[in-house]
C-alpha cells in the first residue's frame, strides 16, 4: 500500500509511516498502543542514550510504585488541579464469577482508599523522600526512573498522545533554590544536546508561560520542536518546583548550620512522543528518514542474483563485507558501539522489494551487492536521506566499503539537523499586529510577537486562534515592544505557534 504524501494529508501521511514501518498499532484497549519490536528497538537507543547522559551528570536510576494514594495527590492543589481530569482511578482489588456473565466488580472488595495510577510521580516520590532526607549530607539526591504513566486522553494519536506511554522522569532534591535551579537548567541542557546531537532535530530552549507551565511548577523550561508542517512539538521540559513537594509532604532537612529547612525540588521529563518527533522532523513520502546515532540498524547489505550459480558467491561476500563493518575501529561518535549491519537474505522477496522495505524503515546506509559488483570487487552504497540516484555511490571497493561508511554516516547525520534546522528558520515569522498575527497563523510556522506578559491576552489568543506561547527563548532579541493586542508593554517577543 502506497504511504499517503504530506501533501495529500500530513495527519494520514504521518499514520502510514507509523503503520507501514511497523512502529506502534493500536491496542484493545481504547488509546493505548502496542509498540512494535522497530518502534521499540528506536525507543531503546533513545533511552540508552539519554540513560547514560544522566548518569554522567551523577544521577541513578530507582522505581517507584504505579498506583498513588488519592490523598497524596491532594496535598500539591497545582497539580491535583492539573491532573484531575486524566487521572485514572483504582476503586477494588477484587472481581467475583457470575455463572454464564463472566466476571464482574466484586462489591466486597472497595478499597478503603481510592488508589490513582500514576499520571506522574511528584506525590509519591516526595512522600518516599521524606524518610530518605534528613540532613544536608543526604543532599542532593540525584533519581531517575523509567516507567510507565497513565494519562486518560479523549484523543488520542500513536506516539504523539496516548492514554499510557513511555517515559523517564527525574526527580531531585537539593539543600539550596540556587542548586535547584541549576540542575532545572542542566537537565534541560541534556535535552537540548539529545534532541539536537542524536535525533538531529533543531530546538528552541526557554521558559514556559505561567499558562503552559506544569502543574505545581514555579516555572517550567523546555525545548520546542517544529514539525514539517509548521506545528510545535513540546519535546521535552524540566521544572523547578521550589520547595512546595517538600512542604506538601513535609520533607525537612538539618542545614549545616542546625536550622530545619526545606528541600528544593526539580523535575524532568521526556518520552515515547519523542518517535513522533523524529517521524514528522525527517521522514518523507517513502517512508521512516532515522538519524544514524539513534538508528538500531545503521546498514543493510541486499544480495542481488538471478541464477543460482550466482548465490553462494554473493552470500559469501555479502557476510564477508558485513563483518568487515562489524570489525571496524568503534565509534564513540556512535554512543561507543560499532556499526550494526544486517545481511538481508530473505529469499521470498525480490531485491526491488527490499530496497523499498529498508527505505521504508528508515535505515540510513543501504548497500547493493551482485556478481557484476563482484567482478571489479565493488558495491554500491545508497543513503536514505538523499533518495534516487542523487544519494548513490558507485563502484566502492569492497576493501574500503567500511571506512567508506565510517565516514558517511556522521555526514549522514549533520546533514539531516541542517536540512531540519533550515527548514524550521524559513518559517519563522514575525507579526506586528494582532491581524497579521492571524494571518500569519493560518500559514505552517512560528510566529515572533510582542505578549504584554499577562494570562487574560495569552487566553485570548489561544481562544480566538488556537495558537499558544510554545517558548519564551533564552535567546530572544532583545526587542522591548508593545503586546500586539493590549498595548501594554513587552518585555520581547515570544514564540506562538498552534502545536500536539
Amino acid at each position: 500500500m502506497p504511504i499517503t504524501t504530506r501533501a495529500e494529508d500530513y495527519s494520514k501521511w504521518y499514520q502510514s509511516i507509523v503503520d507501514q514501518a511497523g512502529l506502534a498499532e493500536n491496542s484493545a484497549v481504547r488509546g493505548c498502543m502496542v509498540i512494535k519490536p522497530t518502534g521499540y528497538a528506536l525507543w531503546e537507543k533513545m533511552r540508552d542514550a539519554l540513560d547514560r547522559m544522566f548518569k554522567e551528570t551523577g544521577h541513578v536510576n530507582a522505581y517507584f510504585p504505579l498506583f498513588i494514594p488519592k490523598s497524596f495527590l491532594a496535598k500539591e492543589e497545582q497539580m491535583a488541579e492539573g491532573f484531575a481530569k486524566e487521572c485514572a482511578v483504582v476503586t477494588h482489588y477484587r472481581l467475583k464469577a457470575i455463572p454464564g456473565q463472566g466476571v464482574a466488580v466484586d462489591p466486597d472488595a472497595k478499597l478503603e482508599e481510592e488508589l490513582i495510577v500514576r499520571p506522574t510521580s511528584e506525590t509519591i516520590i516526595w512522600n518516599t523522600y521524606k524518610s530518605w532526607i534528613q540532613s544536608y549530607r543526604d543532599l542532593p539526591l540525584l533519581i531517575n526512573q523509567w516507567a510507565n504513566v497513565v494519562r486518560w486522553e479523549m484523543r488520542t494519536r500513536l506516539f504523539l498522545r496516548t492514554a499510557e506511554f513511555l517515559w523517564q522522569e527525574g526527580h531531585t532534591a537539593h539543600a539550596t533554590q540556587a542548586e535547584a535551579e541549576a540542575e532545572t537548567r542542566q537537565m534541560l541542557e541534556v535535552y537540548r544536546k539529545f534532541a539536537e546531537d542524536y535525533m538531529a532535530m533543531p530546538v528552541m530552549t526557554g521558559p514556559k508561560s505561567e499558562g503552559q507551565k506544569f502543574p505545581g511548577a514555579i516555572y517550567t523550561l523546555c525545548i520546542e520542536a517544529m514539525m514539517q508542517d509548521g506545528k510545535a512539538l513540546q519535546a521535552g521540559t524540566s521544572h523547578f518546583l521550589g520547595q512546595n513537594f517538600a512542604k506538601a509532604f513535609d520533607v525537612q532537612f538539618q542545614s549545616e548550620t542546625g536550622s530545619r529547612e526545606y528541600a528544593w525540588a526539580t523535575s524532568w521529563g521526556v518520552s515515547t512522543r519523542l518517535i513522533g518527533g523524529l517521524i514528522m522532523t525527517h521522514s518523507d513520502d517513502k517512508g521512516l528518514v532515522i538519524p544514524p546515532r539513534i538508528a538500531p540498524l545503521h546498514v543493510v547489505i541486499v544480495p542481488i542474483y538471478r541464477k543460482d550459480e550466482e548465490k553462494a558467491s554473493v552470500y559469501a561476500a555479502c557476510h564477508q563485507l558485513a563483518a568487515s563493518i562489524r570489525e571496524y575501529p568503534r565509534m564513540p561518535w556512535l554512543s561507543y558501539e560499532a556499526i550494526s549491519v544486517k545481511v538481508d537474505d530473505r529469499e521470498q522477496y525480490q531485491p526491488g522489494y527490499k530496497f523499498n522495505d529498508w527505505e521504508l524503515k528508515g535505515v540510513p546506509i543501504r548497500i547493493e551487492l551482485g556478481p557484476k559488483d563482484l567482478e571489479k570487487s565493488a558495491c554500491v552504497i545508497a543513503r536514505r536521506d538523499v533518495p534516487g540516484k542523487e544519494g548513490k555511490q558507485f563502484g566502492i571497493p569492497l576493501s574500503g566499503a567500511a571506512e567508506v561508511i565510517a565516514k558517511l554516516l556522521p555526514e549522514i547525520q549533520q546533514s539531516l539537523f541542517d536540512r531540519a534546522k533550515a527548514f524550521r528558520d524559513s518559517h519563522l515569522r514575525t507579526a506586528n499586529s494582532y491581524d497579521e498575527f492571524k494571518e500569519l497563523i493560518e500559514q505552517p510556522g512560528f510566529i515572533w510577537a510582542h505578549w504584554d506578559g499577562t494570562a487574560e491576552t495569552e487566553t485570548k489568543i489561544q481562544e480566538e486562534t488556537k495558537a499558544t506561547i510554545r517558548c519564551i527563548p533564552f535567546d530572544r532579541p532583545d526587542e522591548p515592544g508593545v503586546c500586539m493586542i493590549s498595548g501594554k508593554p513587552s518585555a520581547g517577543r515570544v514564540i506562538f505557534a498552534r502545536s500536539y
